[in-house]
């Protein structure tokens, strides 16, 4: 008899043949269905979004809609349609019950459709909703434009994936005729809509689905039609995170300006405070707002993280350098712009300018409109209780706003020398002290001998010491 661990051995390469055996009924293959529920709205585009991203990283082979809905804007329509264009690999819609409107596009924006039995596609002319959430009648003009299109946008994808393009646009436009091989599939003067049979009934020579590839049962009779038995199959559900993203994302321009003051304030007073407080959490949510909504990874986290130590070393150890601070500064803004851009994997590190111009005029607008606060409270803050309050709590009750302009005071005439070149603003030494320091308006350059003749808010008011040469 032989030995058990001969037996053994002996088995392994049964083994690896029922693998390999395995593995070749499957193909390998990875499936990922994403659910099309309710009304199409922005949360549903964040949905949608993560798991093409998911698919693409995992390179799963096809992406599956599970459609129920009847239908929603049509700005998230069209961002859907532009995520679901990223993948590569092969599309599908399985209408499990309806796909009205907007629902129809996102359909035909895929390779392929199949309906579930007793289930309906089309009826998806666009509709004019009311502030209330009622339907207003749209003038013959706006009507004809939003028509127009709404056409060519579903044309396109319809061309693309080899769909009957009269078919489609007699869903949107009510005054299309649709006549195959003589017979009158829909009347002038109606918007058409499918049931499952009528849109799987074949027509024309050589004989071809109208719209759908056939009525299914369920998604698993779907991946047995393409070949997915066996599939490992991953679902992107709804986590509720997608609501709050929808909010943080309205309010991103408002959480970055929050952030940029509460940062300044925080710096121009002693202590740590409410101030950075404030700005922490507002950058923190401005950067989760773009994570939940699928926009960027936390990579661009770190890189505002490291361009914000960088920016702080300048400031306080490196005084002078630029070149630390510079750096600094553009890899915060590069992180704040490409925070708010829709990258998919594969995509070039540096994204085409195309991509990034509305996050970058956002940025910037409101940088711009924080330069312009920060410059208000420089000159009004210290004069205000709430400065009182915030230099208060800051320094722990230790230091009063009474005290800091006593100290200011007695600093008046101190001379020291500029750590940078002043344009206005910049450092300079006095003593042991360094202090932020603001010129009248004039260029004083790196190493010239200022005096203090002012304050501005927290900051010295300083001025160039002429040197004189005597004979004598």
């Amino acid at each position: 008899m032989k030995p058990r661990w001969i037996r053994v051995i002996a088995l392994v390469p049964l083994a690896l043949l029922l693998c390999a055996a395995a593995s070749e009924n499957t193909g390998g293959k990875t499936v990922y269905v994403i659910p099309i529920r309710e009304e199409i709205s922005t949360p549903l585009t964040y949905l949608v979004r993560r798991g093409v991203k998911q698919a693409i990283e995992a390179k799963a082979d096809l992406l599956l809609l599970d459609m129920a809905t009847n239908g929603g804007r049509l700005d998230s329509t069209e961002e859907i349609i532009s995520s679901l264009n990223q993948f590569k690999g092969q599309t599908a819609t399985y209408v499990n019950q309806k796909a009205f409107s907007a629902g129809a596009f996102i359909s035909v924006a895929t390779q392929k459709i199949f309906m579930a039995p007793q289930s309906v596609i089309g009826a998806a002319a666009p509709i004019l909703m009311s502030p209330g959430g009622g339907i207003e009648k749209m003038p013959d003009t706006v009507e004809a434009k939003m028509t127009s299109g709404v056409r060519a946008l579903v044309r396109t994808s319809a061309e693309k994936n080899g769909y009957n393009t009269a078919v489609i646009e007699a869903m949107i436009d009510r005054n299309r005729e649709v006549r195959i091989d003589g017979e009158v599939l829909n009347e002038k003067g109606q918007i058409l809509t499918l049931t499952n049979l009528e849109a799987e009934k074949e027509h024309g020579n050589p004989p071809k689905p109208l719209l759908s590839s056939g009525t299914v049962d369920s998604l698993d009779a779907v991946l047995g039609r393409l070949g997915f038995t066996g599939a490992k199959v991953v679902r992107i559900e709804p986590t509720g995170a997608e609501q709050l993203a929808t909010w943080l994302t309205a309010i991103g321009p408002l959480l970055l300006l929050a952030g940029i003051i509460g940062t300044y304030i925080e710096m121009k007073t002693p202590g740590f405070g409410l101030p950075g407080i404030v700005g922490i959490v507002s950058f923190a949510l401005y950067f989760l707002g773009g994570y939940v909504a699928g926009l960027s990874g936390l990579e661009w986290t770190v890189v505002f993280v490291i361009g914000l130590a960088l920016f702080i070393l300048e400031l306080f150890v490196f005084t002078g350098t630029l070149l630390i601070g510079f750096v600094g500064a553009g890899l915060m803004l590069a992180a704040l712009v490409m925070a708010m851009v829709d990258v998919y994997p594969g995509m070039p590190m540096v994204p085409a300018f195309g991509l990034v111009r509305e996050s970058l005029f956002n940025v910037l607008l409101t940088i711009a409109a924080a330069i312009i606060v920060m410059i208000l409270l420089s000159r009004y803050l210290l004069k205000t209780p709430l400065f009182t309050r915030l230099v208060a709590q800051g320094a722990s009750g230790t230091r009063s706003a009474a005290r800091i302009v006593q100290t200011q005071s007695t600093m008046l005439g101190e001379l020291g020398v500029a750590l940078s070149t002043l344009r206005p603003g910049g450092k300079a030494q006095f003593g042991q002290k360094f202090v932020d320091v603001i010129t009248q308006g004039d260029l004083i350059e790196r190493g010239a001998k200022v005096r203090i003749v002012g304050f501005s808010g927290s900051d010295a008011v300083v001025e160039k010491i002429q040197e004189t040469v005597e004979f004598r």
